[in-house]
């Protein structure tokens, strides 16, 4: 089993789990729960409330995978524009969508008052422009958006009224969210599985998959043991392995993501950086983002994501460059001292859209969120929950979203999306 990696949200865990055991032998449950990250733990967690007797198994520990090494940004909406939606299911039923978007970011808020979970929960998101063709776009979409989808809670921010808010003199206005928030994520997502603990769930960490067998009711095959089960959920997303799914092969592309931690900031830092507590994204196709780790009165640091790799590696110089862009960013910041650096897997489809479907009639998945994954993730858990229970017609929404995979084959998968996104890069740059 890996530990968690070296990181903040490691150093500054509030959540303990009640002790939890590799599986051994063989269970019988109603449903088997595959990913111990915010999709599994919200299943698992619905599913009990429910009445589902629920064994969960994760490979490593709870929360180690994208769940618990996050930028913890809460949003409203999807990787992808609404067109994706409307354009596949029609604008009635893209309003509906959207509608769970914003379902997902209060599903979260709720569950987060509801079982008192510690992880520094905070309001609002910004959107930032670097060129005045991010502006029309931002002022396009807080139009379309108002007037198809009735959403009011975008704001559009002028150089002056992003200043109040996110101090960097690169970025020439903005889109203020209103809906969205963000937080500590492995905090977070302990807490969901400490819930499902106290619902009756067993977890068992320590535990992967090697394979599946598949029929009514399926076995889950683990190194020590094996769950029988009427269900089972996949909730590993990019850290399931292809043998256990290889009808998912393709569809998705584990990206290499990395977030750099700070040494703890000055109020005065604060007050020239993001005095606003927000979440920030900018909006580039390869993007970068920020948020505090804590309330500014709390002496926070700075959690800056901005770089990602399709291999196995991490960029060369990866700390010294990003602590480069960050100073270039926000001056206050120009050579400040960087604790923490850390990276891991996240989940991207080829059309940015989620990935939901079933695998036979009870094997579901949910995957490929494409950095929106905090809130659509425990949507996701809940809609599972539902189908399982007989209401399927919510998730069955998104699974007639089609889902082509990525070109090239295992071979030349990688380098292709390589070369498409050094054009994107490219696109940033003018």
């Amino acid at each position: 089993m890996s530990d968690y990696v070296d990181s903040y949200y490691r150093d500054s865990r509030r959540i303990e789990l009640a002790p939890t055991t590799p599986l051994t032998g063989a269970r019988r449950v109603d449903v088997a729960v595959v990913g111990g990250g915010v999709t599994g733990c919200s299943a698992a967690l619905n599913l009990a409330e429910r009445g589902y007797s629920v064994a969960l198994v994760e490979a490593n520990r709870i929360g180690w995978g994208a769940s618990g090494r996050s930028g913890g940004q809460i949003l409203t909406g999807f990787g992808t524009g609404m067109s994706t939606f409307a354009d596949a299911l029609g604008t009635e039923d893209a309003r509906r969508v959207f509608e769970m978007s914003r379902e997902a970011v209060n599903l979260t808020v709720d569950r987060i008052r509801r079982h008192d979970i510690d992880c520094n929960l905070r309001g609002g998101a910004v959107y930032a422009a670097l060129k005045p063709r991010h502006m029309k776009g931002f002022a396009e979409e807080q139009e379309h958006m108002q007037r198809v989808y009735g959403y009011d809670g975008l704001t559009l921010l002028d150089r002056d009224g992003l200043a109040e808010r996110v101090r960097c003199p690169a970025y020439i206005g903005g889109l203020y969210d209103a809906e969205s928030w963000h937080l500590h994520p492995l905090n977070y997502v302990l807490g969901l599985a400490r819930a499902a603990q106290a619902a009756g769930v067993t977890l068992h960490e320590d535990s992967p998959v090697e394979r599946i067998e598949h029929g009514e009711p399926a076995t889950v095959h683990t190194r020590d043991g094996q769950l029988t089960a009427d269900h089972v959920v996949l909730g590993g997303n990019a850290y399931l392995a292809a043998d256990v799914a290889p009808e998912l092969a393709g569809h998705l592309m584990p990206v290499g993501n990395y977030i750099i931690a700070t040494e703890p900031l000055s109020p005065q830092q604060v007050a020239e950086t993001l005095p606003g507590d927000d979440a920030v994204s900018d909006a580039n196709f390869v993007l970068d983002y920020y948020q505090l780790s804590a309330a500014p009165a709390d002496r926070p640091r700075m959690l800056y994501g901005g770089q990602v790799s399709y291999g196995k590696r991490p960029p060369k110089r990866l700390n010294e460059r990003m602590q480069t862009k960050l100073g270039r960013l926000f001056p206050a910041l120009e050579g400040i001292g960087i604790d923490y650096s850390w990276g891991g897997l996240v989940g991207v489809t080829r059309n940015r859209a989620p990935h939901f479907g079933r695998i036979g009639n009870n094997v579901f998945y949910a995957q490929g969120y494409s950095g929106h994954g905090m809130a659509l993730a425990g949507l996701a858990g809940q809609l599972i929950s539902d189908a399982v229970a007989g209401q399927a017609e919510r998730f069955d929404l998104y699974t007639r979203l089609t889902h082509r995979r990525f070109p090239g084959g295992e071979r030349l998968r990688t380098p292709l999306l390589v070369l498409a996104t050094n054009f994107y890069r490219m696109r940033d740059l003018l």
